[in-house]
C-alpha cells in the first residue's frame, strides 16, 4: 500500500497567532479592554461577575452585572453589564465542580478580528484574570495560542504596571 499527503484546499487557513495573555475588547457589553487568560485547557470562557440580577427586557430574560475589567489599573473601576441570556449551562469549575452558569453571547474583539462567543458568568475574584477565554471561542478562528509571550495581537495600555513578556 503506498502512503498518500493529504492535499491541502483553498479553505484551509493560516493559524493567527495569539498570546496567552490578551486584551480582549467586548463591544457589545461596553467593554474595551478586559484582560483575558487564552487556556486551550478551559472548554468555556468565563468573565468576572458580581452582583448577578435576572430581570425581563420586552419579554426577554437579561442579566445585569458588574465586572472589572483591568485588576492591575484599579483606577479602570467596577462597569455595570446589561445583556441577553442566551442559556444556562453546567460547567466544572477551576476545582472540577460542576456548577450553573449564566451564559450571554457577545462580540468579541481579538486584535482586528471579530466574532460572536459565548461567555459565563462567574466569581472570578480569587483568579489571576478577570476573564478567561476558552478553546470552544477559539475553535473554527485558526487561531493558535503561544505559550510564552503575551500580548502578540493586542496592545499593552499604557496604565499596565506589570511588565509582561
Amino acid at each position: 500500500m503506498s502512503k498518500t499527503t493529504p492535499q491541502k484546499t483553498t479553505k484551509e487557513l493560516t493559524a493567527t497567532l495569539f498570546g496567552w495573555m490578551e486584551y480582549i475588547g467586548l463591544p457589545e457589553l461596553g467593554l474595551d479592554q478586559v484582560k483575558a487568560k487564552l487556556d486551550t485547557g478551559a472548554r468555556t470562557s468565563a468573565i468576572h461577575a458580581e452582583n448577578i440580577e435576572l430581570f425581563d427586557h420586552d419579554g426577554v430574560e437579561w442579566v445585569r452585572f458588574q465586572t472589572l475589567p483591568d485588576w492591575d489599573n484599579p483606577k479602570v473601576g467596577f462597569r455595570t453589564v446589561e445583556a441577553p441570556v442566551v442559556h444556562i449551562r453546567e460547567i466544572k469549575n477551576t476545582s472540577g465542580i460542576p456548577e450553573e452558569r449564566l451564559v450571554v453571547k457577545t462580540l468579541a474583539r481579538f486584535g482586528n478580528r471579530t466574532w460572536k462567543i459565548d461567555v459565563s458568568l462567574a466569581d472570578r475574584t480569587n483568579m489571576t484574570f478577570p476573564m478567561i477565554i476558552g478553546r470552544a471561542a477559539l475553535k473554527n478562528h485558526a487561531i493558535a495560542v503561544h505559550t510564552r509571550k503575551t500580548f502578540l495581537v493586542s496592545e499593552r495600555p499604557p496604565f499596565s504596571r506589570r511588565k509582561e513578556t
